[in-house]
């Protein structure tokens, strides 16, 4: 790659997951020519993810509003996150991640990976890795 890409916010597509959070991906390629994706997920309070790992590094940095993340299993040594805070999840460690407070919350995901590769615990994934709809 020799040249600058640009993901513009205002052209990027929505993608809901469920009625209190959606997901706007900005950085990436499905071909393998970006070595990263990256993404702007806003979630309303009472927002959380579902139980998911990926097999690569996920990073995660608050942008607006708190969030609390933990560990599958671990939920007692959850952290609080703040604007400005990020917090790195290892490959292959199911995780999650919700809003904390009556505020919602903004954050910038970061996937070491091309494409989004997501494993949940308890739900399908589509071909793009996005939760599947539940029926």
């Amino acid at each position: 790659m020799d040249e600058l890409r640009v993901a513009r916010l205002a052209d990027a597509e929505t993608v809901s997951f469920g009625p209190a959070s959606h997901y706007r991906p900005l950085l990436g390629a499905d071909d393998g020519s970006m070595p990263v994706r990256t993404g702007i997920q806003v979630a309303e309070p009472g927002y959380a993810a579902a139980v998911h790992s990926h097999p690569y590094m996920e990073i995660l940095l608050i942008l607006e509003g708190e969030a609390e993340a933990w560990i599958d299993g671990r939920e007692e040594e959850k952290v609080r996150l703040g604007p400005g805070d990020s917090v790195a999840i290892p490959a292959n460690v199911p995780h999650s991640f919700r809003t904390a407070g009556d505020r919602p919350m903004k954050l910038l995901g970061t996937h070491l990976s091309p494409s989004r590769i997501v494993n949940y615990k308890d739900r399908e994934t589509d071909a793009r890795g996005y939760p599947a709809p539940q029926s």
